[in-house]
C-alpha cells in the first residue's frame, strides 16, 4: 500500500467521523474546502504549464550543465534562476523531481529549490506592502545566503 493510498484512507476516516459527529458543520467544511480549492487550482494548472513550457524550451544538456556548475557562481547562477522564477513547494518538488532525473546535482538542485520557495522577486512588492522595505530586503538576502549556505552543504553531506 502506497503513502498515498494511506493518506486518502485516513482523510476519507476522519471525514466520515466528522460527518457522523456534525453532519452540518462537516458539510460546511468541504463546502468551504470546495471553494478552496477552486480558486487554487487555475493558479496550480497556471505554474504546472509553465514549468511544462520551461522544461520543454530547456533541453536536458543545457540543465545538465546549468546543474553541474560546482563553484561559487554555478551556486549563484542556480540561486539567481531559483530567485526570479519563485515557486511554491507543492510545484518546486515535483520539479526538483524532474531536474534530478536529468541529472541535475544534489547541491545545486537544493539551492535552487531553496530559492525557489523562500526568496522571491516576484512577491516582493507585496512583501513590501504588508511589511516594509527594510524587512523585506533583509529577509531576502539572509534567505538567498542561506539557499546558497544549504546547497553547499548539502553537496558535501550527500
Amino acid at each position: 500500500m502506497t503513502l498515498p493510498t494511506v493518506l486518502w484512507g485516513l482523510a476519507g476516516i476522519g471525514t466520515l467521523v466528522s460527518f457522523l459527529r456534525d453532519r452540518n458543520r462537516t458539510i460546511q467544511a468541504l463546502k468551504t474546502s470546495l471553494k478552496s480549492f477552486r480558486a487554487l487550482l487555475p493558479v496550480l494548472m497556471g505554474m504546472v504549464a509553465l514549468i511544462g513550457l520551461i522544461l520543454s524550451a530547456l533541453s536536458p544538456s543545457l540543465i545538465t550543465k546549468l546543474f553541474h556548475m560546482h563553484s561559487l557562481a554555478g551556486y549563484a547562477l542556480v540561486a539567481l534562476v531559483g530567485t526570479i522564477i519563485t515557486l511554491p513547494g507543492p510545484v518546486a518538488f515535483p520539479l526538483a523531481g524532474t531536474l534530478l532525473k536529468h541529472g541535475a546535482e544534489f547541491g545545486l538542485l537544493a539551492t535552487f529549490i531553496t530559492t525557489l520557495t523562500m526568496v522571491g522577486t516576484v512577491t516582493a512588492p507585496a512583501e513590501i506592502a504588508h511589511f516594509g522595505k527594510r524587512f523585506t530586503l533583509v529577509r531576502q538576502v539572509v534567505s538567498l545566503v542561506l539557499a546558497i549556505t544549504i546547497g553547499m552543504i548539502m553537496a558535501v553531506v550527500l
